[in-house]
């Protein structure tokens, strides 16, 4: 039997891997080591810990280790307590393989742990650039850590192996956030409206921003000229769900808060809405707004238009229902004259998603299950 951790350590993420962990969990040849920490177990963003036990999966093991300072010091911190929490779970659960997904700092510390005491690493969602964040940097990092790959195009397929990786360890999978859609039965309309804490019009946008790490306003800026351009438009409602628990986050979410105050019957905000409303969510919106992967990668198959702000996704695999915003007013207000046009929604809707059909979880179990993990920690650099 091989004993396969998973490590989540935020909702978003665990979200993404929630069908490969119910793959494994169901299955006789596996014994599943669930790690959860770093945002699932603060109130702050919602005690989302509590959403994994409702979906029935055992915890192998909590590490509390965030800082709820959100400075970059207070984030550096985080990950040096993550280190040496992940450390001592890695000693006593000692699997025969790590899962990790994305480029998260949490992430790149417990891979670093089961770098040094040589457990082999299994990497979802490598190959990506994102320009504007030090996800960037990250996200490479844990690719030359790693010694399996799961990418979630060909393009980012051929980036893993550009990095010296060998091309019979990457295998492009598509992305499993797309699995969800496919799988989960998600809520009717009116469902959605009775398991919200809060009421609905059915015009409304969703909007997610995060803090864009790598410039020195954090993203700021752009963040407020969007509530300004949100603001011109009183036709829609708007659900924000909370950012990534990233340096100035707070500043963000002081932000978004301070908006909701000042447009409360049109703006909703939720910490943490989870998996199944959150895409439920996604489906009756007439549109994406922020700077989330979600919006990149998700909306799409649902047919909806998407609005991209900033540098955060700068360099992502886009489909053409996509817009670019620099994050300027002009820009800004342009998208949103955009999103209206009858044309191209109906483009929209017609769009093959670029990320796959939705069979990325059971092919990464089926590489999962039929490697020989003793055999993979070596690694030779891949010269093209």
């Amino acid at each position: 039997m091989k004993k396969i951790a998973v490590f989540t350590g935020a909702r978003s993420e665990y979200g993404l891997l929630y069908q490969l962990i119910k793959h494994l969990h169901v299955n006789e040849d596996v014994s599943l080591q669930l790690i959860v920490g770093g945002m699932h177990l603060t109130p702050e963003f919602g005690y989302t810990v509590t959403e994994i036990e409702k979906d029935g999966f055992p915890i192998a093991e909590k590490i509390d280790f965030l800082l709820s300072s959100g400075s970059a010091v207070g984030t550096a911190k985080s990950m040096g307590l993550a280190l040496i929490a992940a450390s001592d779970c890695l000693e006593r659960l000692r699997p025969d393989l790590l899962v990790i997904l994305g480029d998260r700092t949490e992430s790149l510390a417990i891979a670093q742990a089961a770098m040094v005491t040589r457990i082999p690493i299994a990497h979802i969602h490598g190959g990506e650039i994102t320009e504007g964040a030090i996800d960037e940097a990250i996200r490479h990092s844990l690719t030359k850590m790693s010694h399996l790959h799961f990418t979630s195009t060909e393009e980012y397929r051929k980036r893993v192996i550009q990095l010296g990786e060998q091309p019979d360890r990457v295998f492009n999978v598509g992305a499993p956030g797309i699995d969800n859609i496919v799988k989960l039965k998600l809520l009717s309309w009116d469902e959605l409206q009775q398991s919200l804490p809060f009421s609905l019009s059915p015009k409304y946008i969703v909007m997610t921003y995060h803090p864009v790490t790598l410039l020195a306003d954090d993203g700021v800026n752009d963040l407020k000229n969007l509530l300004d351009v949100i603001e011109e438009h009183s036709e829609y409602d708007v659900v924000i769900t909370y950012p990534n628990a990233d340096s100035s986050s707070h500043r963000v979410i002081e932000l978004l808060k301070a908006f909701h105050e000042k447009n409360v019957t049109r703006v909703k905000v939720a910490q943490s809405l989870g998996q199944v409303r959150y895409l439920s969510v996604l489906k009756y919106c007439q549109a994406v707004v922020g700077n989330s992967s979600s919006g990149i990668i998700e909306a799409p198959s649902f047919g909806i238009p998407t609005i991209n702000i900033g540098a955060r996704q700068k360099g992502r695999v886009c489909s053409d229902s996509v817009l670019h915003s620099d994050g300027s007013p002009d820009s800004l207000r342009q998208c949103f004259s955009q999103i209206t046009n009858p044309s191209f929604q109906k483009k929209c809707r017609t769009l093959e998603n670029p990320y796959g059909q939705g069979t990325a979880s059971e092919r990464i179990a089926e590489v999962l299950l039929s490697t020989p993990f003793d055999k993979i920690l070596s690694k030779t650099f891949y010269d093209i």
